[in-house]
């Protein structure tokens, strides 16, 4: 399977991943092919060598599917094993679309991406907020490094009687970052002519080709498969 899906692909696996999220897998059949979607987006990580990523989530989710397993079975438990049974079970829940999410955002091109909006006929306000949302959170995640690494060369980290100054050394400077790149990444978007009344030109050329439709009839095929043991059979 090659990288580079089509942006409308990634949309429709996080579409479908997002409503099998909210079924429950009540057998091993879905329990299956809950594990096989989740494997899907990690394999598509490694794909695009974001080994860390996918290390990380990896390791979570197993962790986590083990932790639910384990304590499934058990009939009694005490506080703390409920506890942890019930965040266990919350991870695997939900982390799947979580992942899908995080390898759409972190490997779509804003290019790509309104091209593909164009192609949907989605208005021009769904797609520049959209625009704006993939690319907020990685220029956050890049801004609160370079904070980090501010601090930590000021000697100012947790412990040591200096977690009043953690806070108000890092977690302001990023509030009031959030605010400016909100402001200059929505400028940038009206700057590069994004919602004017001209129809928007591009030089991507999206194509849906041979792993795009192997996903989505594995997809589609998945959802099939959750409604059809929950709701029909």
């Amino acid at each position: 399977m090659k990288a580079g899906l089509d942006p409308r692909t990634k949309l429709y696996m996080i579409l479908i991943v997002s409503a099998i999220v909210m079924m429950s897998a009540t057998t091993p059949l879905l329990w299956t092919v809950r594990i096989i979607m989740t494997m899907i987006p990690l394999i598509l990580l490694v794909i695009e060598k974001r080994y860390s990523s996918a290390a990380c989530f990896t390791i979570l989710y197993a962790l986590a599917l083990v932790l639910t397993f384990r304590f499934m079975s058990e009939q009694n438990s005490g506080i703390l094993q409920s506890l942890l049974t019930g965040y266990s079970g919350i991870v695997v829940q939900f982390l799947p679309a979580l992942i899908t999410a995080w390898y759409v955002v972190r490997t779509t091109k804003i290019g790509e991406f309104m091209s593909a909006m164009q192609k949907m006929y989605m208005p021009d306000g769904i797609a520049i907020s959209l625009a704006v949302v993939m690319r907020f959170f990685p220029t956050i995640k890049e801004e609160y490094s370079s904070i980090n690494d501010a601090m930590r060369m000021r000697g100012i980290s947790f412990g040591g009687g200096k977690v009043s100054k953690m806070v108000e050394y890092r977690m302001i400077p990023l509030l009031f970052s959030c605010v400016n790149i909100g402001d200059e990444l929505s400028a940038a978007a009206i700057t590069r002519g994004l919602g004017g009344e001209n129809k928007r030109s591009s030089v991507v050329r999206l194509k849906l080709g041979i792993c795009d439709w192997l996903l989505i009839t594995i997809f589609t095929g998945a959802l099939a498969i959750f409604i059809s043991f929950k709701y029909i059979l």
